[in-house]
């Protein structure tokens, strides 16, 4: 996958999650149960982008499971998010081809050993949202609220206008 590639799908996500935290502000106050499980569920999300980021910088691994026992508020964790979204964002700037390829040895939070490359790494981060994001979804139509249209061609056409020819 190209570095070019990369920096788009990571803008993606970064279009992806704040669309997503602006609909889960609005979300009734009868539905707080279902809103809990959403922020659960992307706490998620950004603890393993987390513990990606200090795989991919060489930095202590943050945290020491998947999720952390306290359920942050909706605020704390977009705030979150956007930061990490963006370090990412940072990150895909820097890149060089021949880096993407770079192999690096890890631990996962269970103590197993990982080996993955730096575009692998990367693309976890990438696909392990989508499909968190998904699940988030799924939840908000199950109390009768549309989820945004989570789409790369949304991103791509609404980003970069002229794609949509004449």
């Amino acid at each position: 996958m190209s570095v070019a590639t990369l920096q788009s799908l990571f803008g993606y996500k970064a279009w992806a999650n704040a669309e997503l935290f602006a609909l889960l502000a609005k979300v009734p106050s009868e539905h707080i149960v279902q809103l809990h499980a959403c922020i659960r569920t992307l706490n998620h999300v950004y603890v393993t982008d987390r513990i990606f980021r200090a795989h991919l910088s060489g930095a202590p691994r943050p945290f020491d499971a998947t999720n952390t026992e306290d359920t942050p508020t909706l605020a704390q964790l977009q705030a979150d998010v956007q930061a990490t979204d963006a370090w990412y964002l940072d990150y895909a700037a820097g890149l060089t081809e021949p880096v993407l390829g770079e192999v690096l040895d890890f631990r996962f939070t269970d103590g197993d050993r990982g080996r993955m490359s730096r575009e692998e790494m990367l693309l976890h981060v990438i696909t392990h949202g989508g499909y968190h994001r998904g699940n988030v979804g799924e939840l908000l139509g199950s109390i009768g609220m549309a989820a945004p249209r989570d789409l790369y061609t949304k991103f791509l056409h609404q980003s970069e206008p002229a794609r949509r020819g004449n």
